[in-house]
């Protein structure tokens, strides 16, 4: 987008900021914004909408004003129907959980697990909860359900049970952004993006024990 308006650009992403310094080509009107960022669950509906506008701009020529009316628009996008992600990552979930070796009771549980922590982070991501505490207490809330499967010896595969059913909140897209960072040598974000993912998979870690040790479970013995 920058160099089909003939732009200079800067960006600087980190976990909880945006640094962006643009000007022109001709290094005259140099402007710089930061900007905080918001935790909020990820849309990759408007995710898409973005990445179709900035192709726009750059193979179609797209100016500036209609550019901004059609970001505008994009900004309107109603979010997702909380109960189909709902459903759809309960669902996913699960089939990991086949995927994985998993019986279908272990599938099943997986599934009301995954169901039960994942309607709680929507309800603490809209509360503004630090995203830390919701990756504790949602691992810990799935991991103790997906226990169940042991504790009552209901199938075959209590331990991938119980292994799958905090899957859904592994940071995949935060591992994935540091190390496209790394790549493209942008040392700063590459670290701290890294940082922040290893930060919540701990988080997560300290869920999942907590589960396991309330449920007196025991993966190696």
């Amino acid at each position: 987008m920058a160099d089909a308006w003939q732009m200079n650009v800067s960006m600087t992403i980190m976990p909880r900021h945006i640094h962006l310094t643009v000007s022109a080509k001709e290094g005259i009107g140099t402007f710089t914004f930061i900007a905080a960022i918001r935790n909020t669950l990820t849309s990759y509906d408007v995710n898409t909408h973005l990445s179709k506008l900035s192709w726009e701009v750059a193979d179609q020529g797209i100016g500036v004003h209609d550019a901004i009316c059609l970001f505008d628009k994009i900004k309107k996008i109603p979010p997702a129907n909380k109960w189909w992600v709902l459903l759809a990552a309960s669902l996913a979930n699960a089939s990991f959980c086949r995927l994985f070796g998993g019986d279908f009771i272990a599938m099943g549980i997986v599934f009301m697990a995954t169901m039960a922590g994942y309607y709680l982070k929507q309800m603490l991501v809209e509360a503004k909860v630090d995203i830390r505490l919701v990756f504790i207490i949602c691992a810990f809330v799935s991991s103790v359900l997906g226990a169940t499967d042991g504790l009552f010896a209901l199938g075959t595969t209590p331990a991938i049970a119980l292994g799958t059913s905090v899957l859904y909140m592994v940071p995949g897209i935060p591992f994935l952004n540091a190390f496209s960072d790394m790549i493209d040598g942008h040392y700063i974000c590459f670290f701290s993006r890294l940082v922040n993912a290893v930060v919540l998979t701990c988080c997560l870690s300290i869920g999942l024990y907590g589960g396991m040790l309330l449920m007196d479970v025991r993966m190696f013995s």
